[in-house]
């Protein structure tokens, strides 16, 4: 189960890598929804540590349900973007993507 759990983080941290090189050319007017991207992101990684860490199985189950909503929040930022144009269809689905990977670990981590 470890195994899994760090495999999450490392997804995480992949998809912050992916975010940063894929928003790099927002417009400035829209530097909000970045920003919001970033931190919900970032905070995705905080939660997953938080729970990794934890030992407590009700904590654990309420920070993974957390995490899920955090992702929840950064698709609906995505399409928003896409929406606006702000972003292409191809970066869209290689952000998603990654964001599929992290929600399957996720929900099978907190199965176990």
């Amino acid at each position: 189960m470890k195994e899994e759990k760090f495999k999450i983080i490392q997804f995480i941290k992949d998809l912050i890598i992916v975010i940063e090189k894929e928003l790099i050319n927002f417009p400035k007017k829209d530097i909000e929804i970045k920003n919001r991207i970033r931190t919900n992101t970032y905070d995705l990684l905080e939660i997953c540590y938080q729970a990794n860490a934890t030992s407590n199985v009700e904590k654990k189950i309420e920070l993974l349900e957390e995490a899920i909503a955090k992702i929840k929040v950064v698709d609906f930022l995505l399409n928003i973007s896409y929406e606006r144009e702000l972003i292409t269809h191809k970066k869209l689905i290689k952000i998603a993507l990654k964001l599929d990977d992290i929600i399957k670990y996720i929900s099978g981590w907190l199965k176990k």
